[in-house]
């Protein structure tokens, strides 16, 4: 068993999702002590402020996958220039009720993909902020914004050529920062 375990949070509920399938090619760049498990977020109800007393199984499995893990991965596209309501709705799950955040002190790293030119630089912002206030210390450099086009991923599905120095040098980057943060 991996000595960090790592819970990655895709923004995406799409089958066929970049970044799911770029989640899995980034967790393959990590160093063997790093295991990476992606939280399912798609079966959590809205989030109703009314329900914190009796959370459903749904949100309280992603509470312990988050507090079981010693960091995490948030990998999100871009929808309307900000994050996914998806993912809004997956991290004020784990914050509530007041107090009792499973997101408070891990560590995180924020990336993703999009067709779009300038990646998910936009979504990526406004998801730190969240993620200041929830109190995770976030890896704020380097910064990666990541275009999906024909080279990233190559024949099986793994990091291309073209982007995996970069990628790898990011994934370092993280690494140490778990290592720094997770105490």
């Amino acid at each position: 068993m991996a000595q960090y375990q790592i819970a990655v949070v895709v923004g995406s509920l799409r089958r066929d999702s970049f970044n799911a399938k770029f989640a899995n090619a980034l967790a393959k760049l990590a160093p063997a002590e790093f295991g990476f498990k992606t939280v399912n977020i798609s079966g959590l109800p809205l989030y109703n402020q009314d329900d914190d007393a009796n959370p459903s199984e749904a949100v309280k499995q992603l509470k312990a996958e988050i507090a079981a893990a010693h960091g995490v991965l948030f990998v999100t596209p871009e929808y309307n220039r900000s994050i996914p309501g998806v993912l809004k709705n997956a991290i004020d799950h784990a914050s509530r009720p007041y107090g009792q955040s499973a997101w408070q002190g891990k560590p995180a790293g924020v990336i993703g993909v999009s067709v779009g030119a300038i990646g998910t630089a936009l979504a990526q912002q406004h998801l730190r902020n969240i993620l200041a206030y929830l109190d995770m210390p976030t890896l704020g450099q380097l910064e990666a914004f990541i275009q999906a086009k024909d080279g990233l991923f190559d024949e099986t599905g793994n990091i291309g050529p073209a982007s995996k120095e970069f990628l790898q040098n990011w994934m370092n980057l993280y690494v140490a920062w778990v290592k720094k943060h997770a105490g």
